[in-house]
């Protein structure tokens, strides 16, 4: 299964309680800071939902 490197780039003051919400939710802390998760259509959904605050990586199953 291949694995996501979501890493929080931008800022999320001046956006909506959703989008702060899902980058909790996806258990980013604080900016330039990374978490690897599974690539599910869930986590699709979130990383697409603050797409322009994260920048999103797939690894390979053997990379990691």
């Amino acid at each position: 299964m291949t694995i996501l490197r979501i890493t929080w780039k931008k800022s999320a003051i001046g956006y909506s309680k959703r989008q702060k919400a899902v980058i909790q939710a996806l258990g980013l802390r604080r900016l330039n800071h990374t978490v690897e998760h599974y690539d599910t259509p869930s986590m699709r959904g979130m990383t697409n939902k603050v797409s322009h605050l994260v920048k999103v990586e797939e690894l390979p199953e053997g990379e990691v």
